[in-house]
């Protein structure tokens, strides 16, 4: 018994096991729950324990979602027990009329996995319905001349309620005039006959009243009554008399009104009016329509087989002296295919996971066709060609199911379309379409535009300048498709790495962090990894390999000639016999640099003499150009500028000394009158004994002057008669210049002293003055003053001096 037994105590659970199926599939799919309550439970009653029967435990209901997937919601699920509960009102009659058997059925959905269940619910009948009668008085007219025995057709009453608790018996009050007999129809309905068990004398009574009881089989009984007045007439010797107590004919559905269903007759051995007999329905319907004359039935509207599938209809024939005849028209309706399928989806997933295996269920469904028989047998397919299939599940139920793999990068969603056909002639189907979209699984790892990326970079780049820019793409959608980058390895030194370059990780920009430099590192690969934010997350590597270009940064260095420890230039020797093209040295110098700007080429900047040597324009050899002359100095000075062939170019320049000797002995006087190079402190010492000296000079005639105005203004001009501008007159004639041995107006010896680091030079005046001559006083223009002296003076010879630093 289900869990409703123990409230209402009808609910009885009869579940279908199959426990070789059970130990295979651990509850398929295709076993149905039965449960069996009583009609009329009110909402909320248990029908049973659904959780318990489909082996669930209550911890699994939060994430299984039960719920019931039906039509009509006549039942619901509890979300805390699990129980199956009743949700409306459950009534037999209404829902399945007079058939025998009563079930409902529907599907229970449970999620997380998705699946359903069959529940089979039997609808037992309650005796809540009592037989009634149409209306509350039948009124017979009886012919006083009518024969003991004659039997007459009574009023039926109805009953809702099947089985047992259908009409069952039809009981007469006593009356010693008539009985009662019960008959029944084909169908198993019952109806009542009036017989007449003695003559009637419409003199001693012309009216009986009786009562008609009809009762059900129910615990307790229930019954439901009807007056019968009989009016005894005057006599008329013949009822009317029809040609079949039942007529039974097949009409089918969806008729026209106005179709002829069949035509009753009627005889009356009377004659004159007596024998004219009028036709009518025993009961007033609405469906059919009854010629009083002819007794030809029509219908009045649509007949629908879905809707009432049999009629009977009890037709009276009533002559002019009353007397009446009954006889039964039965209709069975035939069914036509006049109803398409109904598509019901239940439990539809909308969103797919494309990586959705084979069979993953995606929908169940429901197809109902009203119609019965072949018309109402359906077939289900799919149309066109999708990765989906349809499996029939049970009668009318059907999964729809993935069938092959799926791909949302290929294809993102599928209109799918369900095509429902019965197997009525002419066949009808019905279209119904459903979009489903696939959900995007991280299956795709990000690609990169390019196999590999190779970037030349020219050295001396400014830091954090953009160097390349990789780009990879994902065709998954939201995180599983956004991708960053990385650098995940290099053939640098990992602590070096981050100081040399880094990488964006949104755009993939590869930015250098710091300057390049060609003459260090001339190339380096990267290994940049591109990362999707799937879960798990999905990568892919490329190799960027960077080329520093060269730029010309560095001159040319000089190796050979070197320079000595004091930073003179050294000598090379010369033969002086030596002829044209005599390879004498070769000037060798390197450049860091490469390619163009590595490429050197050499000339001659200064020369002592010109043309007498020459250097070879990219091997730096020095070659003699010519014999050396008589004229040529024994010792030369060459400068050679090697330059290189970058954009602008540098150079670098070698001082080459170069004698001509046969001999170092030879070559060593010629080197002794090099000169010293300069001690920068005594040339210090030397300019700071200047700058005193001048000082002394200045202050001293600064004191002589002040003397001097102070004497002008205490004495008489006569005593500064010299000192006035064109007072001073010569004592003597002046010798006049002789300019004929050079530019200067004496000869001099010059002398050069080497003394330390310092050179002095003398000047020795190798003429005298002559006695009157003067040496200080000149004109304002600067020159030469004449001296004022006394009247007479004393010739005699001046030695001057000029010192100059080289």
């Amino acid at each position: 018994m289900g869990s409703g037994a123990g409230k209402s105590g009808w609910a009885e659970r009869r579940p279908v096991l199959f426990p070789f199926l059970l130990s295979l599939f651990c509850l398929a799919l295709s076993e149905q729950i039965h449960y069996r309550i009583p009609e009329e439970m009110p909402e909320g009653s248990v029908v049973g324990n659904l959780a318990k029967d489909l082996r669930l435990s209550v911890h699994e209901l939060p994430t299984r979602k039960l719920r019931v997937s039906s039509e009509k919601p006549y039942f619901t699920v509890s979300a805390e027990s699990g129980e199956l509960l009743v949700s409306s009102r459950l009534d037999r009659e209404q829902i399945c009329g007079k058939k025998s058997a009563c079930a409902l059925e529907f599907e229970v959905v449970a999620e997380n996995p998705l699946n359903f269940y069959h529940v089979n619910v039997e609808i037992e009948d309650v005796n809540d319905h009592t037989p009634k009668f149409s209306q509350n008085s039948f009124e017979l007219q009886i012919s006083e001349s009518t024969p003991p025995g004659t039997r007459f057709i009574l009023e039926v009453a109805e009953d809702a309620d099947i089985g047992l608790n259908s009409l069952q018996t039809y009981k007469l009050s006593l009356s010693p005039s008539f009985s009662l007999i019960n008959k029944e129809k084909q169908d198993g309905s019952k109806f009542p006959e009036l017989v007449l068990e003695k003559p009637l004398d419409r003199e001693q009574q012309s009216y009986h009243r009786l009562v008609l009881t009809a009762s059900d089989g129910g615990d307790p009984p229930l019954s439901g009554t009807i007056e019968l007045q009989i009016q005894v007439t005057d006599a008329n010797d013949n009822p009317p008399v029809f040609t079949q107590d039942v007529y039974r004919v097949n009409l089918g559905e969806n008729v026209p009104p106005g179709t002829t269903v069949l035509q009753v007759s009627a005889t009356d051995q009377d004659e004159g009016v007596n024998s004219e007999i009028a036709y009518s329905f025993y009961r007033s319907g609405q469906v059919f329509g009854l010629n009083s004359k002819s007794g030809e039935i029509t219908t009045l509207k649509t007949l629908d087989f879905e809707e009432i599938k049999e009629y009977s209809i009890v037709v009276e024939g009533r002559d002019g002296g009353g007397l009446v005849a009954q006889c039964t028209v039965e209709i069975s309706i035939q069914d036509e295919n006049d109803n398409r399928p109904d598509i019901t989806f239940h439990s539809l997933v909308e969103m797919i996971l494309e990586n959705a295996v084979p069979g993953t269920l995606i929908a169940l469904i429901k197809i109902h066709d009203r119609d019965s028989g072949e018309n109402g047998e359906v077939n289900c397919r799919l149309e066109g060609e999708v990765p989906f299939q349809i499996i029939s599940s049970s009668k009318n139920s059907y999964k729809l199911v993935t069938a092959g793999t799926l791909d949302r990068e290929q294809i993102p969603e599928y209109n799918v379309t369900i095509v429902a056909t019965d197997k009525g002639k002419p066949p009808l189907c019905t279209h119904t379409s459903v979009t489903l979209h696939i959900t995007d699984v991280n299956d795709n790892a990000p690609v990169f535009h390019q196999a590999s990326y190779v970037v030349h970079v020219a050295e001396n780049n400014p830091p954090g300048a953009s160097i390349e820019q990789v780009r990879a793409s994902d065709p998954d959608l939201g995180p599983n498709g956004h991708v960053s980058y990385s650098i995940v390895a290099s053939d640098l030194e990992p602590r070096a790495l981050s100081s040399y370059v880094s990488v964006n990780p949104q755009s993939g920009v590869v930015f250098a962090q710091r300057a390049f430099d060609h003459e260090q590192l001339r190339a380096f690969e990267l290994t940049l990894q591109a990362r999707d934010h799937g879960s798990p997350a999905l990568s892919s590597n490329v190799s960027l390999r960077v080329l520093v270009g060269d730029r010309n940064d560095n001159a040319p260095r000089v190796l050979y000639p070197a320079l000595g420890h004091d930073g003179s230039a050294l000598f090379d020797t010369v033969p002086r016999a030596a002829q044209p093209g005599y390879l004498v040295t070769k000037v060798v110098a390197v450049d860091a640099d490469s390619g163009h700007n590595a490429w050197l080429s050499y000339h001659v900047l200064q020369a002592s003499e010109p043309g007498l040597f020459s250097v070879g324009l990219r091997t730096g050899e020095v070659r003699t150009a010519r014999a050396l002359g008589d004229r040529d100095a024994a010792r030369q000075r060459l400068l050679v500028a090697v330059r290189d062939g970058g954009q602008p170019p540098l150079s670098a320049t070698a001082t080459l000394l170069l004698v001509f000797a046969d001999s170092l002995q030879e070559a060593l006087p010629d080197l002794s009158d090099r000169p010293s190079p300069s001690d920068p402190q005594a040339e210090l010492q030397f300019y700071l004994v200047v700058a005193l000296a001048l000082i002394s000079v200045l202050f001293l005639l600064a004191v002589i002057l002040a003397v001097a105005l102070h004497l002008r203004r205490s004495s008489s001009p006569a005593a500064w008669g010299c000192f006035k501008p064109g007072l001073c007159v010569k004592s003597g004639p002046v010798v006049p210049p002789n300019y004929s041995e050079g530019t200067l107006p004496y000869s001099y010896n010059l002398c050069v002293a080497h003394t330390g680091k310092t050179e002095f030079n003398f000047l020795k005046c190798s003429e005298q003055l002559s006695s009157g001559q003067d040496i200080l006083c000149g004109d304002s223009s600067g020159a030469l003053f004449p001296l004022c002296n006394s009247s007479e003076s004393t010739s005699h010879p001046e030695t001057l001096m000029a010192v100059s630093s080289i």
